[in-house]
């Protein structure tokens, strides 16, 4: 072999050594768009010490964390995007609230992990990761099927989620029998849900059959009109179980007025869409059981635990969230052999976080989700 071939050899391996040697060095960095100021700073230092949680379990000193305040404004995001642009970082989790997405779409080259659940109208360079109404949904596919619900009703508040509810819907082909939009203005409220449970006719079932009985010659008839006259309505329900797309206050009212229209969890399935363990649930025993698609409780309990020891102070929903999100990143970029680029969330992959499994395709993020209810003082996982 000639000296010259083997020097350009030699050279050659050199070369790929060292650039071996500078990319095991060099730091992958991921910015981190949160609110640190302003009305939702409690929720943006929750987050962060959530994110340093995970990155501390994760002892990886080539993985750092460059956080930006956003102050929760859309003009601010994009100039603090902007910055972590300009330091060369093309993968960052956040914005949080998703009116903060608007300008973003003209940093095309940089990957968003919001934590946003909404799914629709984002620009193409957003990647919702929160808990979203397919991935919900999908799971409540799962509990029809194996109790053989096939009379489901979808009840949608007329709210800002309407749009994501009725888009997850015919994404995921829900078998329903009808889905309603209700106004949540309680005077309108009640006399939407007579209407759905056709609770006048059934309270006119009840008037008629007692005027029959006294008009009858039938044998025991004063026990039979005392035991009617107990009841509120008389008469089939033509559903078997009911959607509520509804929280806190929201949820419990149309649950109050199912009640009231003599539909209860007894005769028919009260279920709506992920609660996050509202406690207050447990003391609602006219409305048990309820049931909810959701994330993982015994992880989350833990997170809790994890994190009051370590900041003495409750963490918001989102910084359990957050937490799992930083392990994604790491994992998706560990798969793609440590190379960041635009289609590095494109390919299939699953992780398992602590709240459930992430399934990751095509730039989406949906969960596999696991299903309770509320009974007896206590959340009951189903599966």
């Amino acid at each position: 072999m000639k000296l010259s071939t083997k020097i350009i050899i030699f050279f050659y391996i050199f070369l790929a050594l060292n650039n071996t040697k500078i990319l095991a060095e060099e730091k992958i960095k991921i910015g981190l768009l949160i609110p640190l100021s302003g009305t939702q700073a409690n929720t943006g230092k929750s987050i962060l010490q959530s994110v340093r949680m995970a990155v501390e379990k994760i002892d990886n000193s080539r993985f750092e964390i460059i956080p930006k305040d956003t102050k929760n404004d859309p003009e601010k995001t994009l100039l603090v995007a902007k910055e972590l642009q300009d330091e060369g970082i093309k993968i960052v989790l956040g914005p949080v609230f998703n009116k903060n997405l608007i300008y973003l779409n003209n940093l095309k080259k940089m990957i968003f992990i919001s934590l946003t659940n909404k799914n629709i109208k984002n620009p193409k360079n957003i990647i919702s990761a929160g808990i979203n109404a397919n991935s919900q949904i999908k799971t409540i596919i799962k509990f029809q099927k194996l109790n053989n619900l096939e009379r489901t009703i979808f009840l949608i508040p007329n709210s800002n989620f309407k749009e994501e509810i009725e888009n997850a819907i015919l994404q995921t082909k829900i078998k329903l029998k009808y889905t309603h939009i209700y106004e949540t203005n309680p005077t309108l409220l009640t006399k939407q849900i007579e209407k759905i449970t056709r609770y006048p006719q059934r309270k006119e079932n009840l008037k008629n059959e007692i005027k029959r009985i006294e008009n009858s010659n039938e044998v025991n008839k004063e026990l039979k009109i005392e035991r009617l006259k107990k009841r509120d309505t008389i008469g089939g329900i033509n559903f078997d179980s009911i959607i509520i797309a509804d929280f806190d206050e929201g949820l419990k009212s149309i649950a109050t007025s199912l009640l009231y229209t003599d539909v209860s969890p007894e005769r028919v399935n009260y279920i709506t869409l992920n609660q996050w363990f509202d406690k207050s649930l447990l003391k609602e025993k006219s409305l048990q059981p309820i049931y909810f698609p959701s994330i993982n409780k015994e992880n989350f309990d833990q997170f809790i635990l994890e994190y009051k020891k370590i900041y003495k102070e409750h963490p918001n929903q989102l910084s359990f969230l957050s937490y799992d999100l930083i392990g994604l990143i790491y994992y998706i970029i560990f798969k793609n052999n440590f190379i960041v680029d635009e289609k590095i969330f494109h390919k299939k992959n699953k992780f398992k976080g602590k709240i459930g499994i992430f399934d990751i395709n095509k730039n989406k993020i949906n969960h596999i989700l696991n299903f309770y209810k509320v009974e007896n003082n206590e959340f009951k996982k189903i599966f």
